[in-house]
């Protein structure tokens, strides 16, 4: 193994062509020891000793699990996983902590990353695209909290989301309208609701000649589309230098040429005014997510990441640049039969004094438990659905009009 050198490590050489130099190499070290093995023995311990050295280890095989999204860890014997949005406790265990943290650190150090008492905490991501956070100790008192939530290859459609429940027919047919019709949107909901694959999937609509720029902490997006620039944050290093910002990549894309500016996840308030300023000057249709306990809530949080930023900025004067910037709010949420689905699209219609109007476009009913139940039209017909027409967007007024049962008008502040 020691003629890999330092390849193991090395960023450059891809995860499936540094798997075969390792399995290449433990077949020729089996073959000098002489050790009576059979054919299925001696492939089974090569793949478990590449998963070892290469991979990641005993949790390997449930990141190759197609029914599994997302991989949970409390210190090395306390393994969970989601499956078919249900969250369930595996048999599987590392040797001991500094085994786990053994694989962390292939993780992170292939992407230029580090987690150690200094800086013990850390977002990466695996060569497929998988996203991980790690907390270690001191922070996380009973061991290693590793999350891995897996990317997935497909590119999920407006009709797979349809068929999932997560959109109705009609809904993801206005979405597509206003994404042509260069509306901004912000996704919405809390961790693990789904908002990167809608977002994903929003961008399908994208006209094939427009130029995206798209900015994340880490890169997760996985555009459907060829004129696109991936921009990366850096954190800092351990002398605490060379960080470089959401915010600062905001204000790069902007010279860059864009016709929309994609951030991730808006973060903190540098970031939030920023993508506000390119919504607000020419850059229309461009969207972002932000984690949110409701539509109106994504104001509040926005709100509170300026003030955290400590910048100083009336709330009226915030609240009538949001206002301006953004057209429509895509909120969802995980059902409680864990199924992911859209229950508010909502217009943000401008301002009623010191507060934001919206209407809800779409809603699903309250007392919804599933995606089964269905996301049903307010009744309430869009103020953008003139600015879709006149963009030469053919769209059906009719797909607003029926009301459903008990709900209210839809309007609300």
């Amino acid at each position: 193994m020691k003629n890999l050198g330092t390849r193991i490590s090395d960023a450059s050489v891809s995860d499936d062509d540094l798997r075969a130099l390792v399995t290449v190499e433990l077949q020729d070290a089996l073959s000098e020891i002489d050790i009576p093995l059979s054919n299925e023995a001696r492939a089974r311990l090569t793949i478990e000793i590449a998963q070892e050295v290469v991979g990641l280890g005993p949790i390997e095989p449930l990141l190759r699990d197609p029914t599994v999204t997302e991989i949970m860890t409390s210190g090395p014997n306390n393994v969970w996983v989601e499956r078919n949005g249900k969250t369930e406790r595996t048999d599987v265990t590392f040797d001991d902590e500094a085994h786990i943290r053994r694989i962390l650190d292939r993780i992170v150090s292939r992407i230029g990353r580090r987690i150690d008492e200094s800086s013990p905490k850390v977002d990466a991501r695996l060569p497929d695209g998988s996203r991980v956070h790690a907390i270690i100790s001191p922070l996380a008192v009973d061991g290693t909290a590793l999350t891995i939530r897996k990317f997935s290859e497909d590119k999920f459609t407006s009709d797979d989301l349809v068929g999932f429940g997560t959109l109705s027919p009609s809904s993801a047919e206005f979405l597509r309208c206003a994404v042509r019709a260069r509306l901004s949107i912000l996704v919405a909901g809390g961790t693990g609701s789904g908002k990167t694959t809608t977002l994903n999937m929003l961008s399908q609509f994208f006209p094939s000649q427009e130029r995206i720029v798209t900015i994340e902490d880490l890169a997760e997006l996985k555009l459907d589309h060829d004129h696109w620039i991936r921009l990366e944050g850096r954190p800092p290093n351990i002398e605490g230098k060379g960080e470089v910002t959401l915010s600062a990549l905001v204000k790069e894309s902007l010279r860059m040429r864009p016709d929309r500016v994609v951030v991730g996840e808006i973060r903190d308030g540098l970031a939030a005014m920023d993508m506000l300023q390119a919504m607000n000057t020419g850059h229309e249709g461009s969207m972002g997510t932000v984690h949110a306990n409701s539509p109106r809530d994504c104001f509040t949080r926005i709100d509170g990441m300026v003030a955290i930023a400590g910048m100083k900025i009336d709330q009226q004067a915030l609240y009538a640049q949001i206002a301006s910037a953004i057209d429509l709010i895509v909120y969802q949420t995980r059902m409680r039969d864990g199924t992911r689905a859209v229950t508010h699209i909502a217009e943000v219609t401008g301002m009623e004094g010191p507060i934001i109007s919206m209407q809800d476009v779409f809603v699903r009913p309250s007392d919804a438990d599933s995606s089964s139940v269905p996301l049903q039209p307010s009744g309430m017909i869009p103020n953008c659905f003139q600015r879709i027409v006149d963009n030469g967007v053919a769209l059906d007024r009719g797909m607003f009009l029926s009301t459903p049962e008990n709900a209210s008008n839809g309007r609300w502040r």
